[in-house]
């Protein structure tokens, strides 16, 4: 019997009790009274549980909770988003132009104390098709499997280890309306590829990982357009990545990555194409009573067939960043990012200094001026940014 029915039937008996009806009836009438309260306090008491359960659902990394089906464990819901105002201009073009640049939905499962999923749908410039600026992504979508209290193995389509925002790259996290242009073009965040990844650490803060996955597919040596996505990318040849991290001292964060792809041109190359390659990349950041500095270099050794110098046989880049929370809303920085993507032929630089103002933790507006010399296109003006993460 449905609540509604119960708590109906319930008012009808306690009507006819009111009515004046004889005591034979009365008797009849009030066991089945004491009878639909029992079953209304059992349907009350199931939907108190089911209540409780949902609601009992833990989330990871600040994500909201959400009760998961077909599966038993824990369903986890999160994302994140960033809207930016650009008002840019060089000698011979003005950018003046809004643009909700990402919109992302995390997505994972826990199955049990071991097994877990995670993912992160991604929408780029607020609208995707044939002709609009916009794109669908599937930026992460594996497996983790716990092996021991202190590794784990990944299988799927996961984020390089390497750099400092190409793994965490919320808009909180980092300083800058725009993510900077030495990890945007020479890492090239956001990286991600489909493999097993092997990870580790101590509880002395030493942490490493080791990956054996997709690679990049370029013949020409250009290393941002070549990021395949994992949409039907030639596999020819593997890359392999090595990432050592040390957190051991508070406020310290030390890291090194190595890549090796045997073949660029997975398989498809002539002469003169991109053969073997080497990215070595590593930073430091340290904070201390607020301030933070950070630096990171990242270079690209490229073999091309016959021994052919094409001009994009070394890419590098660096950035020094300083920056001051001056409490818990507001934060200060400026960076200086140098890249060069053609041997050194155009060494491009950029300046940026601005603020970040978190209302909330997880929510943050972002002002910043940047300036740039001719080599990087000399783009000078402000931009202005929010973002948030859940």
């Amino acid at each position: 019997m449905t609540l509604r029915k119960t708590l109906i039937s319930t008012i009808f008996a306690a009507t006819l009790l009111s009515s004046g009806a004889n005591a034979t009836d009365l008797d009849s009438l009030q066991k089945q009274i004491d009878a639909l309260k029992a079953e209304n306090q059992e349907i009350l008491a199931g939907l108190e549980t089911g209540l409780e359960t949902s609601s009992k659902n833990p989330a990871q990394s600040n994500n909201q909770a959400a009760s998961g089906h077909g599966s038993s464990g824990k369903t986890t819901i999160g994302g994140y988003g960033e809207l930016h105002y650009n008002n840019i201009s060089s000698d011979t073009e003005d950018k003046k132009q809004i643009d909700f640049h990402r919109f992302v939905l995390f997505f994972g499962h826990e199955f049990n104390d071991n097994i877990r999923f995670f993912s992160e749908l991604e929408l780029e410039h607020s609208i995707a098709g044939d002709g609009k600026n916009g794109e669908i992504e599937l930026e992460q979508a594996y497996l983790e499997f716990d092996i021991s209290d202190n590794a784990n193995i990944k299988a799927g389509l996961f984020l390089i280890p390497v750099g400092s925002i190409n793994e965490t790259h919320e808009p909180p996290a980092f300083y800058g309306v725009e993510r900077n242009p030495v990890e945007k073009n020479i890492i090239p965040a956001t990286w991600w590829e489909a493999g097993a990844m092997y990870s580790a650490h101590t509880d002395s803060g030493l942490s490493y990982d080791l990956a054996a996955h997709s690679g990049l597919f370029s013949t020409d040596g250009d290393i941002r357009g070549a990021r395949q996505k994992v949409s039907n990318a030639p596999a020819d040849s593997l890359a392999y990545t090595a990432r050592l991290k040390y957190t051991g001292i508070n406020g310290l964060e030390l890291a090194g990555t190595a890549q090796y792809q045997s073949d660029f041109s997975q398989g498809t190359g002539t002469a003169g194409d991109a053969e073997d390659g080497t990215l070595l990349e590593a930073h430091v950041k340290y904070t201390v009573v607020g301030i933070t500095l950070s630096a990171l270099y990242a270079n690209w050794d490229i073999n091309f067939n016959g021994g052919t110098n094409t001009g994009k046989d070394a890419q590098n880049g660096s950035i020094v960043e300083a920056s001051y929370r001056i409490n818990s809303k507001w934060g200060v920085f400026t960076r200086q990012n140098n890249w060069t993507n053609d041997d050194g032929a155009t060494d491009k630089t950029q300046t940026d200094i601005g603020f970040n103002y978190w209302p909330h933790e997880d929510v943050v507006f972002k002002a910043d001026y940047q300036a740039q010399n001719n080599d990087a296109g000399n783009f000078d003006g402000f931009n202005l940014g929010l973002g948030y993460q859940f």
